[in-house]
């Protein structure tokens, strides 16, 4: 394999590194990564490694392009909402770099795809928002003996480390147990600066490159924490827990990590066929009840608790927040009060409307 005229005068400033030269940007041309999310973290990471010459990329993301994704997924605008993040993403990186191949899955991660994905790749990119993709993620990657470079954000602060590179710690070294269902909220009910993802999502792009060009210290073992409000960096080192064995994935990760089935759920389309059966509570905060609501009283969650004796009893309540993940711990307080009628989680929240 060999580099075109093209592809030499595209990779130019690599290949006047020595570190990578000719042969760091063939290895470049081979390598096939799965980046798993094409969001906040993937959005970057996409990019880079687009740019970097990556020559097989996968995207796997059954997502499609909202509004409040413009703030900080930068790849995409106005003229894309409502589109597959994953073909958008693909569409538009071809034009930065016609050299590298894409392959799409307009799917959401589950155990029975992960093993034959994996396999399919060198390295897999984790840019995904929830706890049970994490795990999973991590599971298959040991299970099919990929490394795995891994991103977090969180408000103002990121994560960044990889796992399962050449027999070193695992997610799981790190973090053995998931957290407590609604302990940790995601971005669309806690928010993000909208840099940080940007930030995050290259550091793991550059540790993909690393590892692909066997140049630099890779971050495994190690943990780096970054602060975009102090401009703080930490580095921690983390051991492999021995003790800790993948034989199989599970069946269901979202049970394993505890949200399965935490309540009652109803969609939007039986709610709408069935409005007059029910109450409606919005445990969303006053500016976001402002901005748009399906009606139904308003007790913000941070209030219910010492509110929950005005909530109407005298129907079955579905309580409604902007993902679900606030609503469901609404429904635990009120639950925990004694309410008598039957309760429901407006499934997705606002999002799904």
């Amino acid at each position: 394999m060999e580099l075109t005229n093209q592809e030499q005068q595209q990779y130019n400033r690599h290949l006047i590194l020595n570190e990578i030269g000719e042969l760091g940007q063939l290895k470049l041309k081979q390598a096939k990564v799965l980046v798993i999310g094409a969001g906040g973290l993937g959005c970057p990471i996409l990019q880079y490694l687009s740019a970097a010459g990556v020559g097989t990329i996968g995207i796997i993301d059954h997502d499609t392009i909202d509004q409040s994704n413009l703030q900080r997924q930068v790849l995409y605008s106005h003229d894309d909402i409502g589109k597959f993040k994953a073909e958008v993403a693909a569409n538009k990186l071809s034009g930065l770099n016609p050299f590298v191949n894409f392959e799409i899955y307009l799917q959401r991660l589950t155990s029975e795809i992960a093993i034959d994905l994996f396999s399919r790749y060198d390295i897999i990119v984790d840019g995904s928002d929830n706890f049970p993709t994490r795990y999973l993620v991590n599971d298959a990657a040991v299970l099919t003996d990929k490394p795995v470079v891994f991103g977090s954000i969180f408000k103002f602060e990121g994560q960044v480390s990889v796992f399962n590179y050449k027999n070193g710690p695992t997610y799981r070294c790190l973090y053995p147990n998931a957290p407590q269902p609604n302990e940790v909220p995601n971005c669309s009910e806690i928010g993000v600066l909208g840099v940080l993802p940007g930030i995050i999502g290259s550091l793991q792009a550059n540790e993909v490159l690393k590892i692909i060009c066997g140049i630099g210290e890779v971050l495994f073992g190690k943990l780096l924490t970054y602060n975009a409000l102090t401009m703080q960096q930490m580095i921690l080192g983390f051991q492999r827990n021995e003790a800790i064995q993948i034989t199989s994935l599970y069946a269901d990760y979202e049970f394993f990590c505890g949200l399965a089935k935490s309540s009652l759920e109803i969609t939007k389309d039986e709610l709408e066929k069935n409005l007059e059966r029910y109450n409606l509570l919005d445990v969303r905060e006053d500016y976001e009840r402002a901005q748009y609501h399906i009606g139904g009283q308003h007790i913000p969650l941070r209030e219910l608790a010492d509110r929950v004796d005005e909530v109407f009893q005298d129907k079955d309540l579905v309580v409604y927040c902007k993902a679900g993940v606030r609503s469901n711990m609404a429904i635990d307080i009120i639950r925990n009060k004694g309410f008598t009628s039957q309760l429901l989680n407006l499934k997705g929240g606002l999002t799904t409307l």
